[in-house]
């Protein structure tokens, strides 16, 4: 047997390696766009930029540092300078791949963070292996922009796996709609009619406004909102605010709202404070050609009547009144029972007259009694 050089046994005593291998190594220089290890080959092993990471400005000394411990995988043995070229984002997708198709055959939930808003959908990473969310699978409501899910972590699970196509498919939407649903199920479970719960408004219309209480959304028409009336909901509530909303009706899945809180109802002291012959203002805050209705209080409206308004005729109440304006009349009648209210302005001024002239009157008759006395 032939005696070895030094440099022939030298090069015995490295290990061989192959195109496609993997192999582990130490850092033993970090450039902004490169890493070197030492892999215990002849040469040393190369990790350029975009064979580390998908950021194409990053620089690899903030991310690696020397002495720390890499497995990457061979795509060159001789990169054309008598270094070994390797890669470590693609062994690592090759991982998350595997991963993904573990996760896809168990139904998994994963969490990821979205590296990508496009288009159609989100893009989110798993150990480098790419995930695509079309946007009809981000929410279980419609999302008219995607860009607030940028940089956020999800949960998601894989519907479809087909990585030869480059075709993995994530959906959050299925894991949202499940949650919901168990939530449903908690919150009807819990609920009864004449409950008082928490809640916060989630959309509002000109009909009223929904109500997430937890697992489903409940109804607050514009009739419930309030013993006085409502305009515009858009006017009085606001989207995220908190509500303390009382449970009217449950009607297999549609949940009735109310604000009504009986115990705040006007019409408790109504009797007292509107009792016929009582003076009290109100605000005008409609008309008909055949009177005026009168806001006492909210939920407390009063009927002044065309003929009721002065002792003049009036053809119709918007001859001399005005909605907004505030008004002083008697109570002339009060049923409780109808709850029914009718006022009288001719009657103050009936009132007025008398009052006018018993001031004048007494003056002149107390005169000539003094002067039959002298």
């Amino acid at each position: 047997m032939p005696d070895l050089s030094f440099e022939q046994m030298l090069e015995e005593s490295f290990k061989t390696i192959h195109n496609g291998e993997v192999v582990e190594g130490t850092v033993i220089d970090v450039k902004e766009d490169e890493i070197i290890l030492n892999i215990g080959y002849k040469a040393d092993g190369i990790i350029t930029r975009s064979e580390y990471t998908n950021e194409p400005n990053a620089d690899l000394r903030e991310l690696v540092h020397v002495d720390d411990k890499l497995e990457a995988k061979v795509l060159k043995v001789n990169d054309g300078d008598g270094q070994v070229l390797l890669t470590y984002k693609r062994l690592a997708a090759e991982k998350g791949n595997k991963r993904l198709e573990e996760a896809f055959n168990s139904q998994e939930i994963l969490t990821a963070p979205v590296v990508q808003v496009l288009a159609g959908g989100l893009s989110v990473v798993v150990d480098e292996a790419r995930v695509f969310i079309p946007a009809s699978l981000v929410s279980d409501t419609y999302e008219k922009n995607l860009e607030k899910y940028a940089g956020q972590e999800i949960e998601f699970v894989i519907t479809e796996f087909n990585p030869r196509r480059r075709r993995i498919i994530g959906d959050r939407k299925q894991i949202l709609v499940a949650r919901k649903a168990e939530m449903q199920k908690a919150l009807f479970e819990r609920i009864h009619p004449g409950d008082v719960v928490e809640g916060v408004v989630k959309n509002v219309t000109d009909f009223g406004a929904f109500v997430d209480l937890g697992g489903a959304d409940g109804l607050l028409h514009i009739s419930e909102m309030s013993w006085g009336h409502v305009d515009n909901p858009k006017k009085v509530f606001k989207v995220g605010e908190n509500l303390t909303v009382l449970i009217k009706d449950i009607s297999g899945d549609k949940i009735a709202l109310s604000l009504k809180f009986e115990d705040q109802n006007p019409w408790l002291t109504a009797a007292e404070k509107y009792a016929a012959g009582n003076i009290v203002e109100g605000k005008v805050a409609r008309m008909t050609d055949f009177g005026a209705f009168v806001e006492l209080e909210p939920g407390v409206d009063a009927l002044l009547h065309v003929s009721q308004i002065s002792h003049e005729h009036v053809d119709k109440p918007s001859d001399v009144l005005s909605v907004g304006q505030m008004i002083e009349a008697k109570v002339v009648d009060f049923n409780e029972a109808d709850r029914k209210i009718s006022l009288s302005m001719k009657a103050l001024e009936n009132a007025a007259s008398r009052e006018a002239a018993q001031e004048e009157a007494p003056v002149e008759e107390y005169s000539d009694e003094e002067s039959t006395e002298e």
